[in-house]
This record gives structure tokens, C-alpha cells and sequence, in this order.
């Protein structure tokens, strides 16, 4: 199934890259935004679904098993090409999806509702996203709050990215501070083997 990649997509996946997340393990702050996506816009499932190179990477999931599926057939992969919430009232009547794998079996998706996940970049590096199992609608508030919780999903990733950027700072600042220790009393032990080799001798002094 060929699927429409975002123009920017070579510079897209090298800016999820840098946010050193694919393939982690979970965290609460993640998995307490998908739970109230799922609370708030009262679906079975929901996710923060990552798109990289081939595949959709859920870094957190409610209502569903599967940690990754192919970007192929990953309703994420067309929600990124939106600037807003993108919401597909029943798969079974919309022709881009009625034959996907994950409408015809497990999961059996018939409404989905993905926010991108777009940073200050203007890169969409997935969404956040709910699905149910019977077709339906999002009423607007609740659409409101699935784009609140997909900014504190992006807030949640910036957090994250910049908290790895100051340890590893902070980790080049240590290993310099010791290289330089390590400079410094080498210099002092040649400065001392100089003095020694320049020291008159008691014995000639004595004379």
C-alpha cells in the first residue's frame, strides 16, 4: 500500500531522531496523557503513536497490545500530513481505509481521531490519537482537548530531549574538568622534575 509522505520527510525523521525516543520504555508522563485522552474523548484506545522511516512506535498505548505497526497501514501516517485534528467517522465508508488490515481484523478501527504531534519546527513527528470500534463523532470541546493533550505531549518530548541535552552537557563539562586535572598535575610533576634535576647538591653546597 503506497502511502503520501510529508514533503519534509527526510528532515522530519531526522528531528524525531534527535528526540532519542523510539523504542524506550514507558513512562508515566507519557501514559498518564494517553489515559485521559482516552477518559476525555471516551474511546477504548488511545496512543502516542511516533512515525519513523516504515513503521508507527507507540510510546504509549491504552486498549491495545501491539507496541508498533507498519507505517503503511497506520492511520498516523496520513493524520501528519494535517494541520489539525484529522477524524475519520467510520473506516468502512471512507475508501482509503475500508480495506485496511486494521479495519478488517484486530483492532477492527471504525472511528479515529489523531492530533500531529508538530513541533516549533514545524515537523509532525506523529500524533496523539484515539480509536474506537463503532463509528461515531468527536463533539468540538472534545476535539479542543485531544489538541490541549497533544501540546503537552510535544511540551512532554521537549522536556525530555532537553533534560538529555543538560546531562550530557554536563557530562562533556566533567570529562573536561578532569582532563584539565589530569593536565595540571602532570605539568606540576614535570615542573617538580625539573626543579629536582636543577637542585645544587648538599654535598657541593657544602664545599
Amino acid at each position: 500500500m503506497a502511502i503520501t509522505k510529508p514533503a519534509n520527510e527526510e528532515a522530519r525523521v531526522i528531528a524525531l531522531d534527535k528526540y532519542a525516543i523510539l523504542d524506550t520504555d514507558p513512562e508515566q508522563s507519557f501514559d498518564d496523557l494517553t489515559l485521559l485522552a482516552s477518559f476525555v474523548c471516551k474511546t477504548p484506545i488511545a496512543l502516542i503513536s511516533l512515525i519513523d522511516e516504515d513503521r508507527q512506535w507507540f510510546k504509549s498505548r491504552v486498549g491495545i497490545e501491539a507496541s508498533e505497526t507498519s507505517r503503511e497501514i497506520a492511520f498516523c501516517s496520513t493524520a501528519i500530513l494535517q494541520p489539525d485534528v484529522f477524524v475519520v467517522p467510520d473506516a468502512l465508508a471512507d475508501d482509503r481505509f475500508r480495506d485496511n488490515p486494521l479495519v478488517v481484523s484486530d483492532p477492527h478501527i471504525r472511528f479515529y481521531a489523531g492530533a500531529p504531534l508538530i513541533n516549533e519546527d514545524g515537523y509532525a513527528l506523529g500524533t496523539l490519537c484515539v480509536v474506537d470500534r463503532a463509528p461515531r463523532e468527536l463533539a468540538p470541546e472534545q476535539k479542543e482537548a485531544l489538541k490541549a493533550l497533544s501540546r503537552l505531549v510535544l511540551a512532554q518530548l521537549e522536556f525530555r530531549r532537553n533534560l538529555i541535552l543538560l546531562k550530557e552537557a554536563l557530562s562533556d563539562r566533567t570529562k573536561e574538568e578532569h582532563e584539565r586535572q589530569r593536565e595540571l598535575i602532570h605539568v606540576q610533576e614535570t615542573l617538580m622534575r625539573v626543579l629536582g634535576l636543577r637542585e645544587v647538591p648538599k654535598s657541593a653546597s657544602a664545599r
